[in-house]
């Protein structure tokens, strides 16, 4: 094996094949409850098929929220869960999770107050209604009453049309009136998951083992199989406690390991980003939040000088590939033409589109978007093994700490172990020590700058948080760090720290998860080129290697390899990526 098919992951789980814990999946529910039980000093390990937050995790709308119309649904205990959690995620994730003015554009008064209370009653069947000025109204005094002692956002405040214009200029005359209220973003979910990740391994040491591209294929002998996908090599890993957390792959992975019950029923939502100045400036900064006549949820975004459209409900089959199709972006121009009718956005405006499916549980005749955002937990016994399998049966960004702490006490229970300290209120990653204040971003700047520019310095506390502080030290001890030429937001060094540092496998884990740049539209082919050759002595890659690993890619920024996402079957083992 050469140096550039090593994972060395897979090698230190090979190294001791045993744990108490053994995770399966790499998305931000499966590394939260890593993170919460290597706090507890519980010996884990985890393992994902692909990259780390590659999966469902990563087709995120960026928003951290509670939830306003799961109201409707009458999911109350979830809605105060979230809201709870979304505070808690402003001051221990602040480098990256910070307020969202959100606004709903509103066209009708009285419509949907009485199919609302039906809805409910009847657990989200039948057709969606649009929801009025009233109905709002009393939805988002419930939400508010939410945040009360410890709330971190201002309370809503709705405006008639003509204050609702003079404000969005842009919005449809029609317009009745407009509520405004205030959520909560992350402005970069994989960075932040990687923090959880780092959090984990740090806390436990050698008794917190993570491994990316390292597939579960199956059950012998009273263990899990786990193939390395780099290279090839297979092992048998035991545990007496099985956390299977691969979100919408759930059903799947259980069938891998002998239990083909069905819990899950994803459905699929797409995203598209656009270069489009007079859509941003028509945000006035903030997020556009409405629905659609179809009773879909649609929300348009500005983030990292971009706008983010999207999203879809679609019920999927998790053996089709998961892709944002042209139907969709038809769907999503079109819906920019309701809202802000003079603004026109065209297809040559996308730099980059990505799609995923949100692991909801099995819901037969309930409408898509009325399907509960709540989460469980069902055990089973791994077959021929003295072992149980925990199956986390949905979850959602917003709530990741909160059901890994669940999901934790849970395996605790199994084990008989007790709980030493809760993840409540801990800061996550770069989150530690993040100056909230401008003079104290001033003090932490000024004290980290050394040799590099106060504004460089500042840049990279808004990317890593006061993770910024490695990523500054490795700068400085590279004597060939410049900016990229076909990527200059980025630098040589910076690069080859994040390969070196993040367990990146392949070129994509930078472009897509460990940096912004596919996000914003910077991957060019030539781009591509300069980040593989930049990382390659770092990864040991040789020229062909290096080009290989351009195109593949080029390939995945575009979503041009539906096969690389299609998910396994026990016949057909997870692919290798």
């Amino acid at each position: 094996m050469t140096r550039a098919d090593q994972n060395t992951g897979f090698a230190a789980l090979a190294a001791r094949p045993h744990a108490d814990v053994l995770i399966l999946g790499g998305g931000i529910n499966a590394l939260a409850t890593f993170r919460d039980l290597a706090m507890q000093g519980v010996d884990v390990a985890l393992v994902d098929r692909a990259d780390y937050v590659s999966g469902a995790s990563a087709a995120s709308s960026h928003m951290i929220h509670g939830g306003v119309r799961y109201l409707e649904n009458g999911e109350f205990r979830l809605v105060h869960e979230a809201v709870t959690e979304r505070n808690s995620l402003l001051k221990i994730a602040a480098h990256y999770v910070r307020p969202l003015q959100t606004t709903i554009p509103i066209f009708t008064t009285f419509s949907g107050l009485l199919s609302a209370p039906l809805r409910f009653l009847r657990h989200g069947k039948g057709k969606p209604r649009e929801r009025g000025a009233a109905l709002i109204k009393i939805g988002l005094v419930i939400y508010d009453s939410f945040s009360r002692g410890g709330g971190q956002v201002p309370r809503h405040a709705f405006r008639g049309r003509t204050r609702s214009l003079q404000e969005l200029p842009d919005l449809n005359p029609e317009v009745t009136y407009t509520a405004t209220y205030w959520d909560a973003s992350v402005h970069d979910p994989e960075r932040l998951a990687i923090d959880v990740l780092r959090d984990g391994t740090r806390t436990g040491g050698d008794r917190a083992r993570a491994a990316n591209y390292t597939a579960a294929v199956g059950a012998r002998d009273g263990g899990v199989m786990l193939r390395d996908e780099l290279g090839g090599a297979e092992l048998r890993f035991t545990a007496p406690v099985i956390v299977n957390a691969t979100g919408p792959w759930v059903d799947l992975t259980n069938a891998a390991l002998g239990d083909r019950a069905e819990r899950m029923g994803g459905t699929k939502g797409s995203h598209i980003v656009v270069d489009n100045p007079r859509l941003l400036a028509a945000t006035g900064g903030r997020e556009l939040f409405f629905e659609n006549e179809d009773g879909r949820i649609v929300l348009i975004y500005p983030l990292k000088g971009r706008v983010l459209i999207g999203t879809t409900d679609l019920e999927h089959d998790m053996r089709e590939p998961i892709v944002c199709t042209e139907a969709e972006v038809g769907y999503f121009i079109d819906l920019v033409r309701q809202v802000l009718p003079d603004i026109g956005v065209d297809r040559s405006q996308i730099v980059y589109r990505f799609s995923g499916v949100r692991p909801l549980p099995r819901h037969d005749d309930v409408a898509p978007g009325f399907v509960s955002r709540d989460y469980r937990i069902d055990a089973t016994d791994l077959p021929g093994a003295r072992a149980v399998v925990l199956s986390l049966v949905g979850g959602k960004w917003t709530t990741f700490r909160a059901s890994a702490e669940r999901l934790a006490d849970t395996v605790l229970s199994h084990l008989g172990a007790p709980r030493r300290r809760s993840t409540r209120g801990v800061p996550i990653g770069g989150g530690a020590g993040f100056p909230t204040s401008q003079r104290a971003r001033v003090q932490w700047v000024d004290a980290h700058a050394r040799s590099l520019p106060t504004d460089r310095v500042d840049r990279l506390l808004s990317r890593y948080g006061t993770v910024a502080a490695e990523v500054i030290d490795a700068i400085v001890a590279d004597p060939d760090d410049r900016p990229l030429q076909h990527a200059p937001q980025y630098s040589t060094a910076e690069l080859r720290h994040l390969a070196a540092s993040e367990d990146v496998r392949h070129l994509d884990d930078v472009l897509l998860r460990r940096t912004s740049l596919a996000f914003v539209g910077a991957v060019t082919p030539d781009a591509a080129r300069e980040a593989a050759e930049t990382i390659a002595p770092v990864l040991g890659w040789d020229a062909e290697r290096a080009a290989h690993e351009t195109e593949r890619g080029l390939a995945a920024v575009r979503a041009a390899e539906p096969a690389a996402q299609t998910a396994p079957t026990e016949e057909t083992p997870w692919p290798t990526m």
